[in-house]
Order: C-alpha cells, then structure tokens, then sequence
C-alpha cells in the first residue's frame, strides 16, 4: 500500500467533499459522486449510510479502485472495505468533528460503519 503526500492528506483534510468515480466495466467512467471523506493520521477513509452492491460503493468494492478529485488533487486509488474494523472508533470520530454540525449521526450507525472503505494512492 503506497502512502498519501503530505500535500494531498491537507487537500483530502480540507475539502468538503470528495469526488468519486469508479470504471465501469466498458472502461468509461460516469461522473463522479460527491461524498463526505475523513482523514485519521495518514489514511484516508470515506462511508455510505448503508451498504449496497450498487452504485459507486458496489462498483468500487468490486472493483478495488477508483478515481477521486478534491480541490487541487485528482487522483487514482485503490480501495479496501474495512468494514467496521478496529479503525471503526477513529472515523468515528473524524466524521463527528468534521461533520457534526451537517448530521453525521446517519455515519456514525453500526450500518454506515459497516460501509468503511480506506483509500490509498494507486
């Protein structure tokens, strides 16, 4: 697993939402997804609220990579479902602080937990 620059972790860390797009299998690529994203240390994590084989969180738990912008960065990733692993009490809180105010309780469910995919550089 490649390790994330120090400059795009900020980038990922600031921005809002992040940007996701996942090939389809005719290799073109829809428009990609806007989604919340949290960063714990140097690793970059993003969540549904639910778990579903369709859709952008489907294709790239099937795929095991996908293509993410954000201010600044676009970038070629790769994807690991986690699930809610021991990771699960760190984004945990990384989505209470940087997403409290907008409703973050829906993020923090044992479903939404269970939806837990860590981003890496591809």
């Amino acid at each position: 697993m490649l390790t994330w620059p120090a400059d795009a972790l900020d980038r990922i860390d600031a921005a809002h939402e992040l940007r996701i797009a996942v090939e389809r299998t005719d290799g073109s690529r829809p428009d990609p997804v806007p989604i919340w994203v949290v960063r714990v240390a140097d690793q970059v994590y993003v969540r549904t609220w639910y778990r579903r084989g369709t859709g952008w969180f489907g294709r790239a738990v099937a795929a095991g990579r996908a293509h993410i912008e954000v201010p600044g960065l676009d970038a070629a990733v790769t994807v690991e479902d986690l699930g809610a692993g021991p990771e699960r009490a760190d984004v945990d809180a990384a989505y209470q602080a940087k997403y409290g105010h907008a409703g973050a309780a829906s993020m923090v469910t044992d479903a939404a937990a269970g939806t837990t995919l860590r981003l890496s550089p591809a």
